[in-house]
């Protein structure tokens, strides 16, 4: 069996050179999720000061306030490590900056999925019947489990059984 330049090049990887590697890895992934959050982000601003939003009723309310924290924490979360870096940087804390942003963006993700079905759930709303307008955010929350979650554990799993 033969090894991949990847896999050979991380076998021969020092500690330091791996942080750095996982480091820029974290970033790139970052730069993805922050964009886009931070656009939903001022999305919803918007939304609260339209007078047609102001007539909705208190489920679209609650709906909208749920969507909006769970948005600005997913922007703070994935902002996290920006200000994490800048604190530490110099301090020989590599390894905390790479362990506690993948942490941060985990759970980043996770508010990023909360603010996804509920800007989802609003839209919707709108243009269908709620039940249905549930019944399809259920169905894309799921979506986004199986993507997100369910098929990186079976390709780690399988992995690690070869």
């Amino acid at each position: 069996m033969t090894r991949s330049n990847a896999s050979y090049r991380r076998e021969e990887e020092d500690s330091g050179e791996r942080l750095d590697r996982h480091w820029n890895e974290l970033l790139q992934e970052l730069r993805l999720a922050q964009t886009g959050t931070q656009i939903l982000f001022a999305f919803l601003l918007g939304i609260g000061f339209q007078s047609q939003f102001q007539a909705a009723d208190q489920f679209t309310h609650h709906v909208y306030a749920a969507t909006l924290i769970a948005s600005a924490l997913a922007v703070a979360l994935f902002l996290a490590p920006i200000s994490f870096h800048r604190i530490v940087h110099r301090q020989g804390l590599r390894d905390r900056l790479v362990t506690v942003t993948d942490r941060l963006t985990q759970i980043g993700l996770a508010f990023l999925v909360v603010a996804m079905a509920g800007g989802v759930l609003l839209a919707l709303d709108v243009v269908l019947s709620r039940p249905v307008a549930l019944g399809l955010v259920t169905g894309i929350l799921v979506w986004f489990a199986i993507f997100w979650l369910v098929v990186p554990l079976v390709v780690r799993a399988r992995s690690a059984e070869s």
